[in-house]
C-alpha cells in the first residue's frame, strides 16, 4: 500500500499538500466523500476536516453520487469530471466511486475546526521543515552586470 497526498482547503481559498505515511493512510482506506475526520489521522492535532473528493492512480476524480470504489462510465450533465460547454449537453466520461481505497492517489479534504497550529507555517530556525514540505531556501544576492554600450544602428547606402 502507498501513501496518499492530502490537499487542505482553507477557508481563505488556499490549498496546503501534505504526504500521508503509510500507517496512517490505513485509517483512510474504507471513508467515503462526505464523512468527516480527525486532523490526528493525518499528523495534524486539533484539526477536524471533512473529505470533499479526490483521484485514483489514473487521474479519474471520485464522484459522490457513485457508489463504491469502481471506476463507471457515467452519462453526465454537470457536476465533477464535467465542463459544461452549453445548455442540455451530456457527455460520456469514466469517474471513480465515493468510497477511498489503495488505488487512490490524492484526496481532497476541507477544514471544519482548526487547530493551534497553523497549516503551512514556517519553521523556526534549527528546526526541521515539517514532513513533506520542501527547506526553505535564503534569497539569493542579485549581481550587478556590467552593460556592454549598445552599437549604433549601421545605415544602408542608397544608389
Amino acid at each position: 500500500m502507498v501513501g496518499f497526498k492530502v490537499v487542505i482547503g482553507t477557508k481563505d481559498g488556499k490549498c496546503h499538500q501534505k504526504e500521508i505515511s503509510e500507517e496512517d493512510s490505513k485509517s483512510l482506506v474504507g471513508r467515503k466523500i462526505g464523512d468527516t475526520i480527525k486532523g490526528e489521522l493525518i499528523g495534524l492535532t486539533g484539526y477536524e476536516f471533512a473529505i470533499t473528493g479526490g483521484t485514483d492512480h489514473a487521474g479519474f476524480p471520485m464522484r459522490k453520487d457513485i457508489a463504491g470504489t469502481a471506476r463507471k462510465r457515467i452519462l453526465a450533465v454537470s457536476g465533477v469530471g464535467l465542463k459544461k460547454k452549453a445548455r442540455g449537453i451530456r457527455k460520456r466520461k469514466t469517474v471513480c466511486g465515493n468510497t477511498i481505497h489503495p488505488k487512490i492517489s490524492q484526496i481532497n479534504l476541507k477544514i471544519l475546526k482548526e487547530g493551534s497550529e497553523k497549516l503551512g507555517a514556517a519553521p523556526k530556525e534549527g528546526e526541521a521543515p515539517a514532513e513533506g514540505e520542501a527547506p526553505k531556501k535564503a534569497p539569493k544576492k542579485e549581481e550587478k552586470k556590467e552593460e556592454k554600450p549598445k552599437e549604433a544602428p549601421k545605415e544602408e547606402k542608397k544608389e
